[in-house]
């Protein structure tokens, strides 16, 4: 399986059978799947999404949002509670050119991306069991 990671942004090639034993990067040494949101912006948005074969859910947010400032934390829970999926934030004000190929039209808008494509979308601030709840839904459906 294909990992990139969120530090340096080098593609890591994990065995499936050790994606939950917490692999590190092979060029950086950071953990590719600590369960904690990264942010991802213009340049490494593509990347990332393309080459990570785990599921992705991103959480397009702004620092001026309420309820992004609000959602943030619990974002940040439901990401420990899926460990076997990554979370990542993507700031819409510093990554327009990212926001815009998304069709981001409001905040916070959660999307899943799974193999390079966006799978599901959610608009609107969530709790961390909601957030969970919807994230296995859309696993599911797989």
């Amino acid at each position: 399986m294909l990992i990139v990671c969120p530090s340096c942004h080098a593609t890591n090639r994990v065995p499936d059978a050790r994606v939950g034993d917490g692999p590190i990067c092979g060029t950086c040494k950071a953990p590719l799947t600590a369960p904690e949101p990264f942010a991802l912006d213009d340049t490494t948005f593509a990347n990332y999404i393309a080459r990570t074969e785990l599921p992705i859910v991103v959480d397009f947010w702004a620092a001026w949002c309420g309820p992004c400032k609000m959602m943030a934390p619990q974002f940040a829970a439901a990401a420990k509670q899926r460990p076997s999926v990554r979370f990542a934030k993507v700031d819409t004000e510093a990554a327009q050119q990212t926001a815009a190929q998304f069709n981001i039209r409001s905040i916070p808008t959660m999307v899943v991306f799974v193999g390079g494509s966006e799978v599901a979308r959610q608009s609107g601030a969530m709790g961390a069991a909601d957030i969970t709840r919807w994230v296995t839904g859309v696993a599911a459906r797989r």
